[in-house]
């Protein structure tokens, strides 16, 4: 029988693992003689995905979603035990790794907020959920521009708005995951909100958060977390540090509402909110030692320094150019709150 379909080669070489992205695909940094260049290959069993039908269900969801804060791909192919994604190699990592190495400033924390719901507004025309939003999900481009990627849970919308991803993640699930088996797009709303929320903390803290379920044998107390989730307790929504606005811990609220309805109703109206945030706060740059807690700011000519010891004592320095390292008495205090350090981060 004739078949209109081409078969043709393609030839790349896997170099070195670079991550399990799941119980049955691994991503490999490898180099692709066709395009003369470094490229990410995913590698997944076919005898992992559900039917042939599935097996490029993530490659054309990429496809379909094609967008400069969306991570694109080059191509897909498959041999007799394996499907393959190729994409691009970023080698700036993700926004995972960057919070790993520091704290990220407010600035960083909208711009690439903005840029990953810029990327998730166009998800969503396309009648995509996403269902796997998070800051390992988060890649930044050369530019250091954010791209959502891993499309591996993505599912079409039905008629009535709904669908259903074949898994959860458990640190990252919303409360009607308890309740129904049906999401809309409330699902990434919420993802988005909890992936905003570790970029303001800190995945230590939230780590420490999610930890707390765990019992003295490591195995994760699912009644307890699912309780908590499901009642607006994971994640603690009032512990932000001192330097997070105010304006921005009530977007990160609104996006983990209990209630769907309750949330934003689109990436894009929250993208709205994140573009009026403003001031002097959001440009320190925040750092935790043995010895306390530091904040930092530059505009090039004059930097300032707030230390604030382990039991509450603060002492805030200004430099001049290339003088000497000055006192400056309104953040000198023998013992300090966090509203009060707030007040003074806000104020220089």
């Amino acid at each position: 029988m004739f078949s209109p379909l081409s078969t043709a080669q393609v030839k790349f070489e896997l170099r070195n693992e670079i991550g399990a992205e799941g119980k049955n695909s691994q991503a490999f940094k490898a180099y692709d003689p066709q395009l003369g260049d470094e490229i990410v290959i995913k590698r997944m069993e076919k005898k992992g995905l559900a039917s042939k039908a599935s097996f490029f269900e993530e490659s054309r969801a990429l496809y379909a979603s094609m967008h400069p804060n969306v991570v694109q791909i080059h191509y897909a192919c498959e041999d007799d035990t394996f499907i393959y994604l190729a994409m691009p190699f970023y080698s700036n990592g993700s926004v995972k790794r960057l919070m790993g190495e520091r704290f990220l400033t407010v600035r960083e924390i909208i711009k690439y907020a903005c840029q990953v719901l810029s990327g998730l507004h166009n998800i969503h025309s396309k009648k995509l959920i996403h269902f796997d939003i998070k800051p390992d999900n988060i890649l930044l481009s050369d530019r250091m521009e954010a791209l959502v990627s891993d499309f591996g849970l993505a599912k079409p919308v039905g008629d009535k708005g709904f669908a259903a991803p074949d898994l959860f993640y458990s640190k990252m699930v919303p409360p009607e995951v308890f309740h129904t088996i049906d999401f809309t797009l409330a699902y990434d709303i919420f993802q988005f909100g909890l992936t905003l929320y570790r970029m303001c903390n800190g995945d230590d803290a939230f780590n420490h958060q999610f930890l707390s379920y765990s019992g003295a044998d490591g195995n994760l107390d699912a009644d307890r977390f699912g309780d908590d989730v499901a009642n607006g307790r994971f994640p603690n929504r009032v512990a932000f540090p001192p330097h997070i606005p105010q304006g921005l811990r009530k977007i990160v609220r609104r996006c983990l509402e209990v209630s769907p309805s309750n949330r934003y109703r689109s990436a894009l109206h929250i993208a709205n909110d994140l573009a009026t945030l403003d001031g002097k706060i959001i440009d320190w740059h925040h750092a935790i030692d043995a010895s306390g807690r530091t904040w930092r700011k530059s505009d090039g000519h004059t930097m300032y320094v707030l230390n604030v010891s382990l039991d509450g004592r603060s002492e805030l320095r200004k430099t001049v150019a290339a003088g000497a390292a000055k006192r400056v008495i309104d953040g000198c205090q023998a013992t300090i709150n966090d509203r009060e350090i707030a007040r003074i981060l806000g104020s220089y």
